[in-house]
């Protein structure tokens, strides 16, 4: 039976790793993004191997949102699999200093876009009594650290509405699973740094990182067991860390 996996954040990092995963395996794929080039890009290379549909919209936006996931095609409307990757960090700083710019950007992009795609795509599982939703949260939703008060807000967001969803979702036959992901290296910390490769090249100074790969391997791992098993939470991390600000580094 062919399923259907809508894919946030597909342009980079983790939801990239996780469209070129799945498509190995003939899911067909909605990968979603805003940098509309690299979206073509991926679609072009995954093709031959799957079924793909490119979305360009800012999951910030509602709107957007609303717009794209309701005029979807009719052979495309039936989502088997919603993986909620999109997420960023802006800056490091400690509360006092914050750019309330950056607060916008993090809490729009990593909690409300995560609700608007959701709410978007639930309704037609709960209608069809099936379905898996991913969220992809961060050891930061667990654990706050110095300097990174209000990402580590908006990823304790993520935790809650995973929780929450379980809770509402089981009675529909919808499985929820939370990935929370420790030091791994991808266009992260560039961001947060605006840019300043050289700053976030340090951040994994001394230690081997976990890569978008080893997160997608799982996400691929859960979504091939049995349907009787539902993974809830996991924290995934590299094994030199062993909490948010604890590293072995050599």
């Amino acid at each position: 039976m062919e399923k259907t996996a809508l894919i946030t954040g597909a342009t980079s990092g983790v939801g990239k790793a996780t469209a070129k995963k799945l498509a190995d395996h003939g899911y067909n794929l909605i990968i979603c993004g805003r940098r509309k080039n690299i979206l073509e890009e991926l679609k072009e290379s995954l093709t031959p191997k799957t079924k793909i549909l490119h979305l360009a919209f800012d999951l910030r936006n509602r709107s957007e949102v609303a717009e794209n996931i309701n005029t979807l095609p009719d052979d495309w409307k039936n989502i088997d699999i919603l993986i909620n990757n999109a997420g960023n960090a802006h800056g490091l700083g400690d509360i006092h200093e914050g750019d309330i710019n950056d607060w916008d950007a993090m809490i729009d992009g990593n909690t409300k876009g995560l609700l608007y795609i959701s709410r978007s795509v639930i309704p037609q599982m709960v209608k069809r009594k099936t379905g898996h939703i991913i969220n992809v949260s961060s050891i930061a939703g667990k654990q706050t650290y110095v300097g990174g008060t209000v990402y580590c807000a908006s990823k304790k967001a993520v935790e809650a509405i995973s929780e929450g969803m379980r809770l509402e979702l089981t009675k529909h036959n919808i499985k929820v699973t939370n990935i929370a992901p420790g030091a791994i290296e991808t266009e992260f910390s560039e961001v947060r740094f605006k840019g300043d490769k050289k700053r976030a090249e340090k951040i994994y100074e001394g230690f081997e990182p976990l890569i978008a790969e080893d997160i997608a391997d799982f996400i691929s791992y859960i979504l091939h067991l049995p349907e009787r098993v539902n993974i809830a939470d996991v924290t995934i991390l590299p094994k030199a860390q062993s909490a948010v600000t604890t590293l072995n580094r050599s």
